[in-house]
C-alpha cells in the first residue's frame, strides 16, 4: 500500500553506483529512511533527480510504508516548494543546515507529530524569505521554540529578582545554582526576549554582537545536552557562526 506525505529532507548517502539512502522528516510517519534506486545517473535529467535530495528539501512523496522495517521505499517524488534563496544564498543556508543538524539529533523516534512537522516546515519557509538582517539570531529563535515540541522547554519566567537560568532545568531562578550550567544577567534577559518573539521579523528587535550571539547558542545547545541522551557537538555551529560574521 502506498501513502503520500510531505517531507523534510535532512540527509542523503549514496549508495552502490548510482542509488541513495536518504533520511527524511515525514508528516506522516515521522523520521524515516528510504533507499532510491537509480537517481544518480549521469544523465542530466538524474543529476536533476539526486539534487530534490539536497538538505532541508521540501518534497512531496508517494512511499511505501512498512512499520516493521528500518529503510522503506519511495515510489514518487516531486518538489512541494522550490525555494527561492536557501540554496544560493551562503548565510541562510548555513542557517538551515545547522537546523538540519539539530532535527538530526533530536528527531530518534519514527512516530508523527503534524504540529512539529508544521512548525519545522513554516521554519525554513520563513527562513527562505526573511531579511537578511534577522538570519544572525535566527538558530537561536528556531532552537528556542523547537524544544518544546520534544517535551521540554525554557520557562519564560525572567524578572529582574528571578534571572538565573539553570541551563540543566530550563527554569530562571532567584539565587544562582550550586553548579555551574547557568546564565544570568543580560544573557539570561536575551533569552526572555528570544522567547517572547513570535515572528521572525521581531528578531530585529534584539541587538546582539556575535560574541553574545556565540554565548547564548552556546548555551541553548548545552540545555538541549541536558536533555538529550547523546546529544553530542553540533558540527554545524563552526561554520554557521564563521559564515555569519562574515555578512
Amino acid at each position: 500500500m502506498t501513502h503520500k506525505t510531505k517531507a523534510i529532507i535532512l540527509r542523503g548517502v549514496k549508495y552502490g553506483e548510482t542509488s541513495l539512502i536518504v533520511t527524511a522528516y515525514t508528516e506522516q510517519f515521522g523520521i524515516q529512511s528510504y533507499l532510491l534506486n537509480g537517481v544518480r545517473t549521469s544523465s542530466s535529467k538524474g543529476q536533476g533527480r539526486a539534487n530534490m535530495f539536497q538538505p532541508a528539501a521540501l518534497l512531496d512523496l508517494v512511499v511505501y510504508h512498512n512499520e516493521f522495517k528500518n529503510l522503506q521505499r519511495i515510489k514518487e517524488f516531486r518538489w512541494e516548494i522550490l525555494y527561492d534563496d536557501i540554496y544560493f544564498n551562503v548565510f541562510k543556508n548555513a542557517v538551515a543546515l545547522f537546523m538540519v543538524e539539530l532535527l538530526l539529533k533530536c528527531l530518534r523516534q519514527p512516530e508523527s507529530n503534524t504540529e512539529l512537522f508544521a512548525f519545522v516546515e513554516d521554519a525554513f519557509l520563513h527562513l527562505d524569505q526573511a531579511d537578511e538582517k534577522v538570519l544572525a539570531n535566527y538558530p537561536l529563535f528556531f532552537a528556542l521554540n523547537f524544544c518544546a515540541f520534544l517535551g521540554f522547554r525554557i520557562s519564560d519566567e525572567y524578572a529582574p529578582n528571578r534571572s538565573y537560568l539553570d541551563l540543566t532545568q530550563g527554569v530562571f531562578l532567584t539565587v544562582s545554582p550550586a553548579h555551574g550550567n547557568y546564565l544570568e544577567g543580560p544573557y539570561s534577559d536575551w533569552i526572555s526576549q528570544f522567547l517572547k518573539v513570535q515572528q521572525p521579523d521581531d528578531l530585529l528587535e534584539i541587538g546582539l554582537n556575535q560574541e553574545q550571539r556565540k554565548v547564548l547558542l552556546q548555551a541553548c545547545l548545552q540545555f538541549y545536552a541536558f536533555q538529550i541522551a547523546d546529544f553530542g557537538i553540533v558540527k554545524s555551529v563552526p561554520v554557521l557562526q564563521s559564515v555569519l560574521s562574515a555578512g
